[in-house]
């Protein structure tokens, strides 16, 4: 027994003693600059002293001499490292008691660290929350939708973030309703419930707490707004460089008739909100870092989601210096890379349209599937009340398309089956078409459906959710631009990021064909 013992002791101590040493070499291993785990203090002050843009939403610096927390690219004067901490999002800063820094706003800092090397889990959760999935449903419910307890939901932001669900969706809303005090004269009780506050009260409450300043307050020291007139009219920041040309070239062939009009100088489409129709505007502003939104509508309740659909639309919260890095590693991309370094991934505003839209496009040319998606709005899609140019119909809605009769539009027996499957599939419930838990989920349970194979399934990841690893592998435009490679073996090097890779060997032809089989 007295053996028995000391073994067990001398077993504890070893595993003890192993413990504590994988701590210390973990301590003083060196973290790499993307990885907001575990933020090393002196890389993060390296980055803060040099300012470097790259390291801009990838970390948030709390100053304790004024109670303020900064973005990397803050252009005051650098405080000394003993007087930072740093955090991986403005919610656990905000938590630890520091208020946003005027001068560089980190509420305006791009990308989340869902972007960043968090765990899958918290990565997923971050993307349903800046969706606004916390807006309507519970932190339960989130924990279900992850397949996970509530408890370790909680601990796993914890671990990774320093705060909680809760606070994140907080500070989203929060700093959307600042966004839009001080760049809109919209009155304090829309933006109030367009932000998704319950009530005018906790706005105020909650504005005046997180940043010493009354609403009212905030909007005189911000001076002249965006635009005065009936739109919602909203600023969506990004990381530099933005290939505003190229993602136009690319939308242009496939804007659905009716639906949609691009033009070098804006996008614009009709849209389906909250129950209600209208429209939306996205143009590029000269020499700015950020894309300015328009949008139209009787009602703007929810609007903060409107916003994050239409960030997601235009690829706002990609890091292409990170992007870049990554994919310029294979001599393949290296010189696509470097002809392109702010191609983006367009992403669809409704994922059923974008879905039907891809499935259009199976074995015939862009132009052939753009012409029938312009047949199918005509003869399905409902007519807006009020036409604005080319912008004249709604796409049509599931249960529409499920039953609709579909011939005489170009499409063959086959596909018009596939069509209407695919829609009742969706409206009765039997596919859901949100942000899928993994690429490799949605995949295999669209291809479960007749007429949908590997390569829509993996496309519509791409269009409809901004998949960043979506890769339709046998797309016969990436065979095109890559004939001499096993792009099932290669592509495996491009992981996360394959779809941007599909999007530079596309531009590589000149007009992407994408769809083209």
């Amino acid at each position: 027994m007295a053996s028995d013992r000391v073994s067990n002791f001398v077993g504890w101590m070893v595993q003890v003693v192993w413990v504590q040493v994988r701590k210390w070499r973990e301590h003083l291993a060196p973290c790499p600059y993307d990885d907001v785990m575990n933020l090393n203090n002196d890389i993060c002050y390296r980055a803060v002293r040099s300012r470097d843009s790259r390291f801009d939403g990838r970390f948030f610096t709390g100053v304790k001499t004024n109670g303020i927390y900064c973005r990397p690219v803050c252009p005051a004067v650098t405080p000394h490292q003993k007087n930072v901490t740093f955090y991986s999002c403005a919610a656990a800063a905000e938590k630890a008691g520091f208020r946003p820094c005027r001068r560089c706003r980190p509420e305006t800092s791009p990308g989340t660290p869902a972007w960043l090397g968090t765990s899958a889990t918290v990565s997923r959760a971050l993307r349903d929350i800046n969706d606004g999935y916390l807006d309507h449903h519970t932190v339960d419910d989130l924990a279900l939708r992850l397949g996970i307890g509530p408890r370790h939901l909680l601990r796993l932001f914890d671990d990774h973030l320093g705060s909680t669900p809760v606070a994140v969706a907080q500070t989203r809303r929060v700093h959307f309703a600042r966004n839009l005090v001080e760049q809109t004269t919209l009155p304090m009780a829309r933006i109030a419930l367009a932000a998704g506050f319950g009530s005018v009260r906790r706005f105020n409450d909650l504005l005046k707490k997180t940043f010493r300043r009354t609403p009212s307050e905030l909007r005189r020291r911000a001076g002249k707004p965006v635009s005065s007139d009936s739109a919602l009219t909203y600023r969506l920041p990004f990381r530099p460089p933005y290939d505003w040309e190229q993602l136009v070239s690319f939308l242009s062939g496939r804007a659905i008739p009716g639906v949609e009009s691009v033009t070098p100088e804006a996008y614009r489409r009709t849209i389906t909100f909250g129950g209600q129709s209208g429209r939306i505007e996205v143009v590029p502003v000269a020499g700015q870092d950020h894309l300015l939104l328009r949008a139209w509508l009787p009602d703007l309740s929810g609007a903060i989601d409107l916003v994050a659909r239409v960030r997601r639309m235009f690829d706002c919260g990609a890091d292409p210096a990170a992007i870049g890095d990554h994919l310029s590693t294979d001599p393949l991309l290296a010189p696509l890379v470097k002809k392109r370094p702010g191609l983006r991934l367009p992403s669809g505003w409704d994922p059923f349209e974008m879905a039907v839209r891809a499935i259009l496009g199976q074995q015939v040319s862009v132009a052939a599937a753009t012409t029938i998606s312009g047949r199918l709005v005509e003869r399905c899609g409902t007519l807006m009340e009020a036409p604005d140019g080319e912008l004249t119909h709604l796409f049509p809605a599931p249960s529409v398309l499920a039953t609709a009769d579909l011939s005489g539009i170009g499409l063959t027996t086959r596909r018009t089956a596939t069509v209407n499957g695919f829609a009742a599939a969706v409206h009765e419930g039997r596919l859901t078409l949100e942000a899928p838990l993994g690429l490799e989920e949605f995949v295999q349970r669209a291809v479960a459906l007749p007429g949908i194979g590997p390569w829509t399934a993996q496309y519509v990841a791409m269009r409809a959710f901004g998949e960043p690893d979506g890769f339709p592998t046998r797309d016969l435009g990436l065979l095109h631009a890559a004939p001499d490679v096993d792009l099932n073996k290669q592509s495996e090097q491009w992981r996360p990021w394959r779809a941007y890779a599909a999007l530079h060997l596309w531009a590589s032809l000149g007009d992407a064909p994408g769809e083209k089989k």
